[in-house]
């Protein structure tokens, strides 16, 4: 056995006396100069190292466990569930609110106070997930949403006026709290069983979160014209509630420790707040488009609803196509992730600022510049979202959070809350600048937040790399300077 000395990625030169032992006898000294790094023994032996050569090799690649297909499962179909309840309001609840005394500000309201409640719930469940557990979290959470939808389905037999408006904005409100608990509890817990591959196993999860959202206006509207009011949410609750038993069944129970850091520390780290940013111009700009893309496309191009329905599928189907294969270039590379938040960043900026388009650019307002700007956008949507949870994770390892359940529950928490809060921020601003302004301009809004979003990530990596550039080469003339005996 000889002792050999190695490096592992470049070091000092230092000149050392090595002495050989071998069968007995000593061999003379000889003085060599090496990379000193680390220290590890060897085995002279070429059979050996060409078996090891070849059994990792031909080893296959690793393949999902049981409790890792059944997780997918389960995560698939809250994701799908959850999405499909909550988008199936948009095509005709605020005719049916109008209807019961409700103004369109109160309408306006009744789907922001979703947006608040699910940001607290978000922070404090995120928080004490590991006292409430993860698993019991997501299945309470699932149970509580379907109810409310149920219950949301009576709600037209309720008397008109503030009761009507009051019990809107409870159920609501509960609605928000228990959804999200289940995507809190989801994330989380698909961050703990897949740690290597969170960004890819996240984007193909988001498949299901486009359908729901896709299929959730359509299939409601449908349902309302056929059956009325109360069919769309006793059928779709009714779907969510059948999960419930489902996922008992299947989801792995994970036990951990709870932690002591808090949100606030996490966001201590200039880089959480940056991704933190990108989030809610994310989730701004969605909330921007849900409030007012279908009056301007039903204004300039006087499209009918079914048409104006369509053309969302531009936003959704991208994004859904963009997912996964973001989730997987990011977990194959992750030192990409920064610059692939850059890259969306800019991409979404131009299809903003081309949507309506901004009226400092002098172009004709087109239905095919429209639609072909809007699967801009959601393929942005799919490059940006994406990288950003993985990167949060990163980011509380870097500044000593402990692995485990607590600190992916604080991180789930946080990425809900400000995800929240740009779904809040959106059709409120976007509203307000489209009425006193237009539509035009409100996009160009969307997009100077997505660059600015992009702008800071930028600068905020290329100081790193110079910081890093500089440890290296003070480091190097350091090395230079030590004498060599």
């Amino acid at each position: 056995m000889l002792t050999v000395v190695t490096c592992s990625g470049g070091g000092c030169q230092k000149a050392f006396t090595s002495r050989l032992v071998l069968s007995g006898f000593t061999l003379s000294s000889f003085t060599c100069s090496v990379t000193v790094c680390i220290s590890q023994p060897l085995d002279i032996s070429d059979n050996n190292t060409d078996n090891n050569t070849t059994a990792e090799s031909t080893d296959p690649p690793q393949r999902f466990t049981r409790k890792e297909i059944l997780t997918l499962i389960s995560m698939a179909s809250v994701n799908f569930g959850s999405m499909i309840c909550y988008s199936i309001l948009g095509p005709f609840f605020p005719i049916e609110a109008v209807k019961k005394g409700a103004s369109q500000t109160v309408v306006g309201l009744i789907f922001g106070c979703y947006a608040v409640s699910n940001l607290i719930g978000s922070l404090v469940l995120g928080k004490y997930i590991v006292q409430i557990g993860a698993k019991f979290m997501l299945i309470a959470g699932l149970f509580v949403s379907s109810c409310c939808t149920i219950i949301f389905g009576f709600l037209d037999r309720a008397p008109a006026g503030p009761i009507f408006i009051s019990l809107c904005f409870i159920v609501r409100s509960l609605d928000a709290v228990g959804f999200g608990a289940a995507m809190t509890s989801a994330f989380a817990m698909t961050a703990k069983i897949f740690p290597n591959n969170v960004a890819t196993v996240l984007g193909s999860l988001e498949i299901f979160t486009g359908l729901g959202l896709i299929l959730g206006p359509p299939l409601g509207g449908w349902l309302y014209q056929s059956f009325g009011y109360e069919v769309p949410f006793l059928s779709l609750g009714c779907l969510l509630l059948i999960m419930v038993p489902f996922n008992i069944y299947v989801l792995p129970s994970i036990e951990a420790v709870p932690s002591k850091d808090s949100f606030f520390r996490l966001l201590t780290h200039v880089k959480t707040i940056l991704v933190c940013y990108v989030v809610f111009t994310l989730s701004a700009g969605l909330g921007f488009l849900d409030a007012t893309l279908s009056l301007f496309a039903i204004n300039r191009f006087g499209l009918s609803t079914g048409y104006v329905g369509l053309i969302m599928l531009g936003l959704s189907l991208p994004y859904c196509l963009a997912s996964p294969l973001m989730g997987y270039f990011t977990d194959k590379y992750p030192a990409t992730r920064m610059a692939v938040l850059v890259a969306g960043g800019i991409t979404a900026t131009i299809g903003f600022c081309l949507l309506g388009p901004a009226p400092f650019l002098h172009i004709q307002s087109q239905l095919w510049l429209l639609v072909v700007m809007l699967g801009l956008i959601g393929f942005s949507l799919g490059m940006s979202a994406i990288p950003t949870f993985p990167e949060i994770i990163t980011c509380a390892y870097e500044i000593g959070f402990e692995e485990g359940l607590s600190t992916l529950g604080m991180v789930s928490g946080l990425f809900g809350a400000v995800w929240c809060t740009g779904m809040f921020y959106g059709p409120i601003v976007g509203g307000i600048i489209v009425q006193h302004l237009s539509f035009e301009w409100a996009a160009v809004v969307q997009g100077g937040l997505a660059f600015l979003g992009a702008f800071l990530i930028f600068m905020y990596s290329l100081c790193q790399r110079t910081k890093q550039q500089r440890v290296q080469e003070n480091s190097q003339e350091a090395d230079e300077r030590t004498p060599l005996l």
